[in-house]
């Protein structure tokens, strides 16, 4: 005689049959689980595991460090001349926004780096107060070239001395340049040969030195004198020299005689084509010239 609950019960005993069965397939019987538990902590390699932990963690730290190390030479803002290194003077040049320009060859410069990939100009701003550029900025000299020299320490401006100044200053102040830094001087500058590009799409794809340039347009000689802190070219001292000869050549600038010459003058040859034949003083020249008054005066004082 079948009782009702016959059926329910062998259905019941099936599933749980069916059950006991899943679970042992995922996750293996008591005993298989005990014996294979062993088993793997036996088989398992561990030089392998050990290996791979080892090369994980390598690249993980020398990852960081190159991060590390790229952060402190190429992306951390360079506030003066202090906190260059010396041994980054001839490997590194500084990206940044001109903000005063002192001189025929020389100027200040906010150190921006990264430039626009690092917000520059978007989200990251160079003040505009005097106030809060103290002890922020480079003081720049251009290399390899000396313009002339304006009124101070009660010596009279050099003829171009002005001419100088405004064209350097029409050309790279509020504009972003990039200087090739060579090494730093008594007065605390950084010699430095300096690039900037221009406006216009031709502009943009092609840079100007800005030494070169001066040179070119006869606001400036090739530096003469013999203190190497500013006899410094990037390779480029023939070019410097040949780009000085045809502006002499073509009495450009202060070759061309006095600043307020005019063309009859020229013609009649009361002031020379070329500022040579004119005895128009290099920087070089009018340099010496005050030191020798200088030491005159204070000889018969």
């Amino acid at each position: 005689m079948r009782w009702p609950w016959d059926s329910d019960s062998k259905n019941d005993d099936d599933n749980h049959n069916k059950t006991s069965q899943t679970i042992s397939s995922i996750f293996g019987s008591s005993k298989d689980r005990s014996v294979s538990w062993s088993d793997k902590l036996n088989a398992t390699n561990w030089n392998h595991e050990l290996t791979q932990t080892a090369i994980m963690s390598a690249l993980l730290t020398g990852t960081s460090l190159f991060f590390i190390g790229l952060y402190k030479s190429w992306l951390r803002r360079v506030p003066n001349v202090d906190h260059i290194k010396p041994q980054q003077y001839r490997k590194r040049s500084l990206l940044g926004r001109v903000t005063s320009v002192g001189d025929g060859d020389n100027f200040r410069l906010y150190h921006t780096p990264g430039g626009r990939l690092m917000g520059w100009g978007l989200f990251r701003r160079v003040p505009g107060e005097k106030a809060q550029l103290r002890d922020r900025t480079i003081h720049i000299r251009l290399a390899g070239i000396d313009a002339p020299e304006r009124a101070h320490f009660g010596r009279p401006a050099q003829p171009y001395s002005d001419a100088a100044l405004h064209w350097l200053s029409d050309a790279i102040l509020h504009r972003r340049v990039r200087a090739y830094i060579f090494r730093r001087d008594q007065y605390d500058r950084v010699v430095a040969q300096v690039y900037v590009r221009g406006g216009g799409l031709w502009g943009l794809l092609r840079r100007r030195d800005v030494g070169e340039e001066m040179l070119r347009r006869g606001l400036a000689t090739v530096y003469e004198a013999k203190n190497e802190q500013y006899s410094e070219f990037g390779g480029r001292r023939e070019e410097y020299e040949r780009v000085e000869r045809r502006a002499k050549e073509k009495g450009v600038g202060m070759w061309g005689g006095r600043e307020d010459a005019g063309l009859w003058e020229r013609v009649m040859g009361l002031v020379g084509w070329t500022g040579r034949r004119a005895g128009v003083e290099s920087p070089r020249e009018y340099k010496r010239r005050m030191a020798r008054e200088e030491m005159e005066g204070k000889g018969k004082g």
